[in-house]
């Protein structure tokens, strides 16, 4: 457990030291937004580009890391939204944000500074197909509940196709389509560049750590503490929980890469969660649940990395 703690401590130190930063105003708030449209729009899709362009595609696309990973995400989703919908009697949009926070992880500002310190550049492969997932799967289908919750005349069709309009747009897309090109075809980026490339895709993991520490400040824990508690322990035990076993029980792959796939599903939600909560008139909830789950999630990512570790059910860490 002490190794664990070796990697996973100075994860969430840097998260301190940005809440810190931040409490104490010596970075203003704004700043740290404006560090997070870097590394949102510039450090991640670097990242991704290095990744996908110094490997050939077969070592890339992995369906059954795909089929695990978006099938467990899906399943929670379901689950959230359901049981808050037909059990807890909340409205759609109530119900959509409830699985959105259960199933979709802050993959690069938590899981990927974690999973890098654990899995090396394994890490850059997994967070590729947990981006594509997200993206392409989790977004939009979060987007057309939760906007034909709104009736503002658009059809669930019309939502669609303008969820993934936007999607195109998204600068970590465009950084998947960047990387499968070279990929695929088989072009070496010149030195200069791939330098640059490489700088910016390096800042990723602490810059992206010191925004969310920044970011809780002013959070706070107020809301419905029943649905609190319910997204916050199904984000970070049920879905960990629901993808260990669609890893566990489809055909085997790449050992590191089946942590991996689990380790990423411990994360708390999204960062922007409560932007989504914004959108749809829940921000009060969405806020405390990010701050709940993000400051519990040492305690969860470590133990589920000591549990791999010691049981070694995918053989033992890297």
């Amino acid at each position: 457990m002490i190794d664990i703690l070796a990697i996973t401590s100075p994860i969430f130190m840097i998260i301190a030291i940005g809440y810190f930063a931040v409490y104490r105003n010596i970075v203003p708030q704004s700043i740290t937004r404006g560090m997070g449209a870097f590394v949102m729009n510039f450090a991640l899709p670097c990242l991704l580009i290095r990744a996908l362009a110094q490997r050939d595609l077969t070592e890339v696309i992995e369906p059954v890391y795909l089929l695990a990973y978006g099938g467990g995400s899906l399943l929670v989703f379901a689950f959230g939204y359901l049981y808050a919908l037909k059990v807890a009697g909340k409205g759609q949009a109530n119900a959509t944000l409830q699985g959105l926070g259960m199933s979709m992880c802050n993959s690069g500002f938590v899981g990927y500074p974690v999973a890098s310190q654990v899995f090396g550049p394994t890490a850059e492969i997994a967070l590729a197909l947990c981006v594509i997932i997200e993206n392409l799967v989790m977004m939009p289908l979060v987007l057309v509940l939760g906007d034909s919750s709104q009736n503002n005349g658009q059809t669930r069709m019309q939502v669609l196709g303008k969820a993934f309009l936007n999607l195109g747009r998204n600068p970590i897309i465009i950084g998947i389509m960047i990387g499968l090109v070279i990929s695929l075809s088989g072009i070496t980026l010149p030195m200069p560049i791939f330098k640059v490339v490489d700088m910016l895709a390096s800042a990723s993991g602490p810059v992206a750590l010191f925004v969310i520490g920044g970011g809780l400040v002013g959070l706070k824990l107020k809301g419905l503490r029943a649905d609190m508690a319910r997204i916050v322990s199904a984000k970070l035990v049920l879905h960990p929980i629901a993808v260990f076993v669609l890893v566990y029980l489809l055909p085997g792959f790449d050992p590191t890469l089946r942590i991996a796939c689990v380790a990423f599903a411990c994360s708390p939600m999204l960062s922007i969660y409560p932007i989504f909560g914004q959108r749809y008139g829940h921000e009060g909830l969405c806020a405390a649940s990010l701050m709940m789950a993000t400051s519990l999630s040492f305690i969860t990512i470590s133990t589920a990395l000591w549990l791999l570790d010691t049981t070694s059910v995918f053989g033992p860490l890297p």
